[in-house]
């Protein structure tokens, strides 16, 4: 499946998700991730932000996608992130 991943975290934390996010999906930009993942893969996922965040305070958007793709991408000024960034 697809996803694209959002969240709003305290400054605290922030490197522990952003590190969390970068093993399963892409970074494409400041708090967005978005790629290809797995049924298993995305419990993971998720199993692990809440042991980071703190639910009271934090924000995490999971958006999934179980068919196609958006049919188009389209950057408008600097490109954030990349492929390139996953482990």
């Amino acid at each position: 499946m697809q996803v694209i991943l959002v969240y709003d975290i305290n400054e605290k934390r922030v490197s522990k998700v952003l590190k969390t996010c970068r093993k399963y999906l892409y970074w494409v930009q400041n708090s967005v991730f978005e790629g290809e993942i797995t049924e298993s893969n995305l419990e993971k996922l998720k199993l692990e932000i809440k042991k980071i965040i703190k639910e009271e305070e934090d924000s995490v958007i999971i958006y999934t996608f179980r068919t196609e793709w958006y049919t188009k991408r389209e950057i408008i000024g600097v490109k954030k992130g990349g492929e390139e960034f996953i482990y």
